[in-house]
C-alpha cells in the first residue's frame, strides 16, 4: 500500500478503474454513489481521504452523468480534505466540440474543462485527446498520455511486412507520422470531408498501398463511417490486409454492424471506453499498466513525459 496515496472511481469503467489501482500497487478506496428516483446522484467518500493524495478515475463519455459523477467526486475530496485530488479521465468526452467553427455554438471542451477545474481537481491525467491544444483548456497542470506504446507493441511483427501507416484525415497525420516511424513502415494520407455531423466522404489516397499491409491510426473511433469509408477506399487502391489501431472505442449508433460488414481484418482498440457489444474484429486492449504507472510518478512527484522516451 502506498502511504498517501488513494485511488477513487466513477462508475463509468469500475473494471479499467480496478486494473490501474493494481497497477499502481493498491486497491480503489471505497466511495458510495447513488441515484435517486428523478435521476439525481449522490456522492460520499467511505473513509478518510484528509490529507491524502486523491485520484479519480473516470471517463467522460457520453451519458454526461459520467462527468456529473466526476465532479461530485472531486467535489467531495476536497470538502473532505484531500490535500490534492487529481482527475485521471483516460477518456475526455465533448473534445470533438473544441472551436467555434459556425456562428453562435458553444465550445463544449472548454465549458467541461472549466466545470472540472472548479470542481476543485488540482491536476488533469488524460489520454490521446482529440487535439492536444485542448490542454490550454484548462488553467491547471495537464499530464497528456499516449497509447502508442501499448498499441504499437501489439502491431511490432508487422514491421517489415511492406507495412503502409495510414491517417485516415489530416487531423491525424501527426499520430500516424510517429506510428510509421517507430514501425519503419511508410506513410499514407486519406483525403476526406465531413459534409454533415456523422457523414464522411474520402476523395484520394496521398501514398502507394498498392500490394501493402495498412495500418490505419486514429485517436477515436465513434460510428465506425471513417474507418470503413477509408477500408473501401483502400482496397480499391490495392492494400492487402487493412488493420486499424485506434484509442477511444466509442462505437455508437451502427459502428459494430459497419465493422463488422466491412473487409478490416482486425481492428485494435483500448479500454478507455468499456466495450458495450463484443464482436468478432475488434480487440481490446488495456491501458492500465500505463496509467497505473503514471499516478505512481504523479504521487512521488516524478517526471511523467519519461514514460514515453525511447
Amino acid at each position: 500500500m502506498n502511504s498517501g496515496l488513494k485511488i477513487f472511481s466513477g462508475l463509468a469503467n469500475p473494471s479499467l478503474a480496478e486494473r490501474i489501482a493494481a497497477a499502481a500497487g493498491t486497491r480503489l478506496s471505497a466511495i458510495e454513489i447513488r441515484r435517486f428516483s428523478d435521476g439525481e446522484i449522490s456522492v460520499a467518500i467511505g473513509e478518510n481521504a484528509r490529507g491524502v493524495d486523491a485520484f479519480v478515475i473516470q471517463s467522460t463519455f457520453a451519458p454526461a452523468d459520467n462527468i456529473m459523477e466526476l465532479l461530485l467526486i472531486c467535489d467531495a475530496l476536497n470538502r473532505a480534505s484531500a490535500r490534492r485530488v487529481t482527475a485521471v479521465i483516460p477518456y475526455f468526452g465533448y473534445a470533438r466540440q473544441d472551436r467555434k467553427d459556425k456562428p453562435r455554438v458553444a465550445i463544449s471542451a472548454k465549458v467541461v474543462a472549466n466545470l472540472i477545474a472548479v470542481s476543485g481537481v488540482d491536476r488533469v491525467l488524460t489520454m490521446d485527446l482529440h487535439s492536444s491544444q485542448i490542454q490550454g483548456f484548462f488553467d491547471i497542470p495537464v499530464d497528456h498520455l499516449y497509447a502508442a506504446p501499448v498499441l504499437i507493441k501489439h502491431f511490432e511483427p508487422m514491421r517489415g511486412e511492406d507495412l503502409v501507416v495510414v491517417s485516415p484525415d489530416i487531423g491525424s497525420v501527426k499520430m500516424a507520422r510517429a506510428y510509421a516511424k517507430r514501425l519503419n513502415a511508410g506513410l499514407a494520407i486519406i483525403d476526406k470531408r465531413r459534409p454533415l455531423p456523422n457523414a464522411v466522404e474520402v476523395y484520394h489516397v496521398i501514398g502507394d498501398v498498392e500490394n501493402k499491409n495498412v495500418l490505419i491510426v486514429d485517436d477515436l473511433i465513434d460510428t465506425a463511417g471513417t474507418v470503413v469509408a477509408a477500408v473501401d477506399l483502400l482496397k480499391k487502391e490495392g492494400a492487402k490486409d487493412i488493420h486499424g489501431a485506434i484509442t477511444h472505442a466509442v462505437l455508437s449508433g451502427p459502428a459494430h454492424k459497419s465493422l463488422d460488414d466491412s473487409l478490416i481484418k482486425e481492428l485494435v482498440v483500448t479500454d478507455t471506453i468499456p466495450l458495450r457489444v463484443a464482436s468478432r474484429r475488434i480487440r481490446v486492449l488495456s491501458v492500465a499498466e500505463l496509467l497505473g504507472e503514471a499516478i505512481q510518478r504523479i504521487h512521488r512527484e516524478e517526471s511523467v513525459s519519461s514514460l514515453f522516451m525511447d
